[in-house]
């Protein structure tokens, strides 16, 4: 009989009091490991199940609370109440990790804090996010991904001289962020196993924007080299031309920084042939975006790949969604996964990004209802029927039905 192979995680709980998506987000890669990951929500549902990202409403859970909240079991509950503290208090002392991205202060005031659940249950991890630190002069500014993008710096990398910067496309901050949480919870995970102490782990969005940026930011703070856009459309300002999306005659194709002889020679522009790559790509980087934005224009994708490919010319072609699903080396890798949901049907989203061996991911369920697991969860806590039927009837834990 063949062993059924367990996830990386499995035996470890994780109580998920965090909105939106950074701690969600965190949370969710956790259980995609295999951690049992208790979502502790307000008896109303979390913010992000009443917010419907791009309009994709979903039939009763919308399309980004679906794919922030799979591998998690819910439990609502008020946590405004005696008992519902006490409920919560109870799950601390059977958790290992307490992840929480509660606005300064909440915390404390619901007696959440570490100091409080590490009297509870002192091997907990305890898991803080927040937009800037829990202290300092910004501690109650909004942590919100688009103004952390613009106070990161990393927008002027990219565009323009003289025109206004563009944001990234996806929510750079808040995903950097869950991956800072994630790793901190699991390297918090394996001091514990070591030596027997939980501690508490802070990460905020600014940090994390701003570590992410390890080789660019040092280009200035180490290299001295200042942030200066070219008055053509650059790629990036640290990266030799030409580097970026330029149009062709049927589409669009990247290139990163060829060699500009080679290049020169391939799409027929006599003036990079007198041209030296650490000499003239930084110094000469307007009339270079110009001349190769004015050739490309002369062939279509398909040709242009076919020339670079044979010239060893780093390019690639230009996708939307639509045409990455059809990629053939994504169906290989099988970055998406696909799963049943008992009320939002067929599920088709990004799936993980590692692979193991030994203790493959896998999902176990897809994104719970308000509460779906409540009954269970205390259940799992030696409550009895009559004491869930009475937190029940006194609006301090919910739950909705399949």
């Amino acid at each position: 009989m063949e062993k059924q192979m367990s996830s990386v995680l499995s035996g470890y709980k994780i109580i998920d009091c965090t909105i939106a998506m950074a701690g969600p987000f965190a949370a969710q890669r956790l259980g995609d490991l295999g951690a049992d990951v208790i979502k502790v929500e307000p008896t109303t549902g979390e913010w992000q199940r009443h917010v419907s990202a791009g309009g994709a409403e979903g039939k009763r859970i919308n399309v980004s609370f679906t794919v922030l909240n799979r591998n998690k079991r819910s439990l609502a509950v008020n946590l405004k109440t005696d008992e519902g503290r006490a409920v919560l208090f109870d799950l601390v002392k059977a958790g290992d990790v307490f992840i929480q991205n509660y606005r300064p202060g909440v915390a404390k005031r619901l007696g959440v804090d570490y100091e409080s659940l590490k009297a509870i249950n002192p091997k907990i991890i305890y898991v803080s996010m927040s937009g800037y630190g829990e202290d300092g002069p910004y501690v109650n500014y909004p942590g919100q991904d688009m103004l952390l993008q613009a106070m990161s710096g990393a927008m002027y990398n990219v565009g323009r001289k003289g025109e206004a910067p563009l944001p990234s496309g996806n929510y750079l901050v808040d995903a950097v962020t869950a991956y800072s949480a994630f790793e901190g919870v699991l390297a918090a995970l394996l001091h514990r196993e070591r030596t027997g102490e939980g501690q508490k782990v802070e990460v905020n969005m600014l940090d994390s924007i701003i570590a992410l940026q390890m080789q660019e930011l040092s280009i200035y703070t180490v290299g001295g080299i200042p942030q200066e856009r070219s008055s053509e459309p650059d790629g990036h300002v640290y990266i030799r031309a030409p580097y970026g999306v330029f149009n062709t005659a049927d589409g669009a194709v990247a290139l990163a920084f060829p060699p500009l002889k080679t290049f020169g020679r391939v799409a027929d522009i006599p003036e990079f042939l007198e041209m030296e790559d650490g000499r003239d790509s930084f110094a000469r980087k307007d009339l270079i975006i110009a001349k190769t934005r004015e050739a490309l224009l002369r062939k279509t994708t398909a040709e242009w790949l076919a020339l670079f490919r044979e010239a060893d010319i780093w390019s690639g072609p230009v996708y939307g969604y639509a045409d990455l699903l059809e990629d053939p080396q994504v169906a290989h890798n099988g970055s998406l996964i696909e799963y049943d949901h008992p009320t939002e049907g067929r599920i088709k989203t990004p799936g993980f990004p590692y692979k193991f061996s030994a203790t493959p991911c896998a999902i176990r369920h897809g994104a719970p209802l308000v509460g779906q697991h409540s009954a269970e969860v205390l259940g799992e806590l030696g409550y009895d029927e009559q004491r869930i039927d009475a937190l029940m009837k006194a609006g301090v834990i919910a739950s909705e039905k399949v």
